[in-house]
This record gives structure tokens, sequence and C-alpha cells, in this order.
């Protein structure tokens, strides 16, 4: 969802390992010359969507952390390959929580239908978060340190020395 943490977190993880950070929403603003609210205001969600899937589509990476935007589920193609290609995370978090944290539903180049509110979004995304989760951390209202401390403990991987 928006405001769980994906790029904070996203950021966070591939620092401790040492890999590089990717943000598909920073990808299709750049390669759209737009921001993802003017791309939603112009073009409407469903060609958000349509840009996300792409984006998604075209990953090839390794050592490689990918935070997407939170509609990714909404593709079926998009969220099989990112599990054929990584490890996708799902950061649980309540929608109190999701409340708390945002503010500008309007401004925040949400891919949803403009009548949508935080709650119907959380309703109708939850059940896919879920379904795609290969690893899950419930009740991730922590820090970013202790995320990347859980995800790194369940993926049994080893603090890198610094």
């Amino acid at each position: 969802m928006p405001g769980a943490g994906k790029t904070v977190v996203g950021q966070a993880l591939a620092a401790q390992l040492g890999w590089q950070c990717i943000d598909t929403d920073r990808l299709i603003e750049r390669d759209a010359g737009a921001s993802l609210q003017q791309l939603l205001d112009d073009q409407g969600y469903l060609a958000l969507r349509r840009l996300e899937e792409a984006q998604v589509l075209s990953l090839s990476t390794s050592e490689t952390v990918i935070s997407t935007g939170g509609s990714v589920v909404y593709s079926q193609a998009g969220m099989r390959h990112l599990m054929d290609i990584s490890t996708v995370v799902f950061l649980d978090i309540d929608l109190a929580t999701v409340k708390r944290r945002i503010h500008n539903i309007d401004q925040r180049g949400i891919a949803s239908a403009r009548d949508q509110s935080l709650d119907m979004i959380f309703e109708e995304r939850f059940p896919l978060y879920r379904e795609y989760a290969q690893l899950s951390l419930p009740n991730a209202e922590g820090s970013a340190e202790q995320a990347v401390l859980e995800i790194l403990s369940q993926l049994e991987v080893g603090v890198p020395k610094s």
C-alpha cells in the first residue's frame, strides 16, 4: 500500500546488502517525463497501471532491490515476472497505519479510480498483496532498520561485513 515504506525499506535493504535499488515509480516518471500524478491526471489510472506493468516486465536484474508501486499487484504478468526474478516481500501494515502516513491521496499518484477512498483501495488490494507475497512482514510499522533485519532473517541471508 502507499505509505507502507517500500521505498525507504528498499533503500535500507539495498544499502545493507551492498546492492543497487530500483524504484519503479521513479523509472516510470523518468521515462514519461512526468510525475505519477501528472500521468494519472492526463491519462488515467489504467494507463498508469499499464506503464507500471511494462516497466516491471522490462526488469532483468541481479543483486538489486526493487521497490514497486502499490498497484503492481493488479498485473498478474508483472507479479509472476517479479516472482521469477526476485523474492516478493509484503510490508503488511493495517489500514489505520496507512491513513496515519498518507495525507495527500490526491497528489500522491495512486493508481486508482478518482472516487476510491484509501479504505476502498486497501480492501481491494490487500488480498492481492497476500496472494503474491513470498515473504510477509506482519505489522511492518517499525523502523526501516527493523524491517531490513526481519527480511534478512526470513531470507536467511547473512549481513555483509562492512
